[in-house]
């Protein structure tokens, strides 16, 4: 039957006018826009895979910085400026552009992937003062592993700008975040400390980092602390800088007299630090001295809302993190509570003192390789017949002033006696 013809005979038909027949079409409409519903429904969740990343999360600029590189076709974009630090410590400035907040399509590996960048208009990140954001990421087929790898190649190339370089993060709210740029890697003989600690140090912790197996069947908590003493200028941060370039560890660096660190903040950065990082907490003869002498004076040992007994149990109480290393430096040990100090909370006490002779001949020998193993041995003897103890950064700092001159050094010794 011809199609004018159905249509005649429905508008001749009284149930139809009567509206019986719209009701029917209007019903089998519905029925169909709903089982299409479910239908594209039914795709998504069997033929599609999906990977949502928050901008909490720290892949998510790692992912970003992925997607610059891969949809480079992309016509709403966002301009992100980074910085690079060049060894002589120039900085300069580059602009990269990243897709913008929409929907965007690339291609990986013969799959197309749909990108939707999207952000909450009413949330903010309170430290950053930047929106949330989410990307989304959604392809055809089951394969996960698609996902991992996007992720896998994010990371490497994320971690490729930091390589050869150590990272320093200091606690921001309730997260550790990256401290200015990622700077160059100290050697480690760069250091010159007495014969024997740069060796100690480095076997004791490379066997803790080796052994964590060792740990755990014992029931031993796997952890390690370590505490540098000494006068200022001998080297204790310039150390652990250059121990964590040759661990390729990075450095979070915790200030207990931080106003706004509280027991449980505390507790909370030290559990959730960097993997393969260093825990500096650097003079902390400063946040607390011993309740012997509080006592005695009538104080309030607590000069800040971190507690004594609350960096205790942080240390090694019942809720405290494994898997970390932590090192401690003050100028004063005899300030320090033995509590703090005992074997369990730091396992190893060295002294970095003043410079021996050894120190001061082999630190002349790095400044002025060109002269005889005499002369730096002269310079040495010269400077200990002072009877006055000197620190590296002391000699130091009079190398620095005959860089290129070293009989100017050996002429004008009698200066550093000052």
């Amino acid at each position: 039957m011809p199609e004018s013809a159905l249509l005649a005979s429905l508008a001749d038909n009284p149930y139809f006018s009567a509206g019986f027949g719209l009701v029917g079409v209007g019903t089998a409409l519905a029925a169909l826009r709903k089982g299409s519903q479910y239908a594209f429904i039914a795709f998504r969740r069997h033929a599609m895979i999906t990977l949502e990343v928050p901008s909490k999360d720290r892949s998510f600029q790692w992912l970003l910085q992925w997607i610059t590189l891969n949809a480079r076709k992309a016509q709403h974009l966002s301009v992100e400026t980074t910085f690079h630090q060049n060894d002589t410590g120039k900085i300069n400035t580059k602009f990269d552009f990243i897709p913008s907040p929409g929907t965007h399509f690339f291609n990986y590996k013969n799959h197309w992937i749909r990108v939707e960048r999207s952000r909450e208009k009413g949330m903010l990140d309170l430290h950053m003062g930047t929106p949330w954001e989410t990307v989304t990421l959604t392809s055809l087929g089951w394969n996960r592993e698609l996902f991992f790898e996007i992720l896998a190649e994010a990371q490497k190339m994320a971690l490729s700008r930091e390589e050869g370089k150590t990272v320093m993060y200091i606690p921001m709210g309730a997260e550790w975040r990256q401290f200015g740029f990622p700077r160059r890697r100290r050697p480690l003989d760069s250091v010159v400390l007495a014969d024997g600690i740069v060796e100690r140090i480095l076997h004791d912790i490379k066997d803790f980092i080796g052994s964590p197996r060792w740990y755990m069947d014992r029931g031993i908590p796997y952890r390690r602390g370590y505490l540098l003493y000494g006068p200022p200028g001998c080297g204790k941060t310039s150390f652990i800088q250059a121990l964590a370039g040759e661990l390729e560890y990075s450095i979070c660096v915790m200030n207990l007299s931080d106003r706004s660190l509280s027991d449980e903040r505390l507790n909370h950065l030290m559990s959730i630090a960097p993997q393969q990082s260093i825990i500096l907490l650097e003079d902390i003869d400063a946040a607390f001295v011993k309740r012997d002498d509080v006592e005695k004076a009538g104080q309030n040992m607590y000069m800040n809302r971190v507690t004594f007994s609350g960096l205790l149990n942080t240390l090694d109480g019942v809720a405290s993190t494994e898997e970390r290393i932590v090192f401690m430096t003050t100028n004063y040990l005899e300030r320090l509570d033995p509590a703090l100090i005992r074997p369990g909370r730091v396992d190893i006490k060295q002294e970095i003192g003043y410079a021996d002779a050894d120190q001061i001949e082999r630190l002349f020998a790095r400044f002025f390789p060109q002269e005889s193993p005499k002369n730096a041995s002269r310079f040495a003897r010269n400077v200990c017949d002072f009877g006055e103890a000197k620190s590296i950064a002391q000699i130091q700092g009079y190398f620095m002033l005959y860089k290129n001159n070293a009989d100017a050094a050996m002429n004008n010794i009698l200066s550093l006696k000052d």
